[in-house]
C-alpha cells in the first residue's frame, strides 16, 4: 500500500530543457529527508507540457536515482485512452512501481466512459494503478460509489483525491478493499483527510518542506496529537502561499529559493509574480527552511 508523505515532484528546467543534474539531486534530498514515495510528470511535475521524449526521459532519470530505495509512481493521465496506455506501458517498461491515471480531462466523457478507459488501461498492463480525481482539473467528478466499483480491478490500487468534500474518504474506506490507498492530493486538508481515514497525501509542499511532512504523517500513525497538531499548524502558512497561484507556479519558486533549480516553468505557465514570491518567502522563513 502507498501511504504516508508522498511528494508530487517539480521537474527543473535549465534553458528551456530538462534540468537532468538538478533532477538526482532532488530525488536523493527528498529520500535522505524520509520521503516515502515520488510522483513524477505529474500536474506539479509540468507532465502535460513535456515531450513524450522528456516524459520517458525524467521517468527513467528518478526511478534509476530512487534506485528502489522508494516507490516511483509515474504519471500517465491524458484525454485519451490510447495514449494514456502507451505511457503507461512506458512507465511500466521503465521500472515506475505504479501509474496514475487523472480521469480524462478536456473531453468530459461520462462515467462508463471512464469506467471503461480505466478497465482498457487494466486489462492491458500488470502495472498498478492510482486513479487521480481531480474535478478541478478534470472537469468530470467520480462519486465515491463509482471509486467503489473501480476499486474492485485488482490492479487499482489507489486514489489520489482534490475534492472539496474530504468527508468522502469515510464513506470510501467502506467500499474499498484492504489494502486500497486512500491519498489527499491537497496539503491543506491532509490532517483532516488522515482523521478522516485516509492512509497519506501527495504532496505539492513535500518539495521544499519533506522531513516536516513526513514528521506530520509520523505523528498522526504514532497518534502523537500534540506533536500532530503542532505540525499541521506550523505548515498552514506555507500551504496557503503555495496556492497563491496556479500549481506548480509557487512551488517552482519556492523550490528555487532553496537552491536546488531554476525558477523556470513551460509556456504558458508564467512565473510568480513578485507580490506572490515575497510571500512565499515569508512562509519558507516561517516555517524554518530558509
Amino acid at each position: 500500500m502507498f501511504h504516508s508523505s508522498i511528494v508530487a515532484l517539480i521537474t527543473p528546467f535549465l534553458n528551456g530543457k530538462v534540468d537532468f543534474d538538478a533532477l538526482e539531486k532532488l530525488v536523493n534530498w527528498q529520500i535522505a529527508e524520509g520521503t516515502q514515495g515520488i510522483v513524477a510528470c505529474a500536474s506539479t511535475g509540468e507532465g502535460a507540457l513535456l515531450t513524450l521524449a522528456e516524459w520517458q526521459s525524467v521517468v527513467r532519470m528518478i526511478v534509476t536515482a530512487a534506485a528502489g530505495r522508494v516507490p516511483v509512481i509515474a504519471g500517465c493521465g491524458t484525454p485519451g485512452t490510447a495514449e494514456t496506455l502507451m505511457l503507461v506501458r512506458n512507465a511500466e517498461e521503465l521500472g515506475a512501481a505504479a501509474a496514475m491515471i487523472m480521469t480524462p480531462y478536456y473531453v468530459r466523457p461520462s462515467l462508463q466512459g471512464v469506467y471503461e478507459h480505466f478497465q482498457t488501461v487494466h486489462d492491458d498492463v500488470e502495472l498498478p494503478i492510482i486513479v487521480y480525481n481531480h474535478p478541478g482539473r478534470a472537469v468530470v467528478d467520480l462519486p465515491v460509489e463509482f471509486i467503489g466499483e473501480l476499486s474492485q480491478l485488482p490492479r487499482i490500487v489507489g486514489l489520489k483525491e482534490c475534492h472539496s468534500d474530504i468527508s468522502r474518504v469515510i464513506a470510501l474506506r467502506r467500499l474499498v478493499p484492504e489494502g486500497f490507498s486512500l491519498l489527499s492530493g491537497d496539503d491543506l486538508v491532509a490532517s483532516a483527510y488522515l482523521a478522516n481515514g485516509g492512509h497519506g497525501c501527495i504532496s505539492t509542499a513535500a518539495n521544499v518542506v519533506p522531513r516536516l511532512c513526513q514528521e506530520l504523517m509520523t505523528a498522526w500513525f504514532d497518534r502523537d496529537l500534540d506533536r500532530f497538531a503542532q505540525l499541521r499548524d506550523q505548515l498552514d502558512p506555507l500551504y496557503r502561499s503555495l496556492l497563491t497561484d496556479t500549481n506548480p507556479t509557487p512551488i517552482k519558486f519556492a523550490v528555487s529559493q532553496l537552491g536546488f533549480c531554476q525558477n523556470e516553468l513551460r509556456l504558458p505557465l508564467l512565473p510568480a509574480s513578485a507580490q506572490i514570491q515575497a510571500r512565499i518567502k515569508e512562509s519558507l522563513h516561517a516555517v524554518g527552511v530558509l
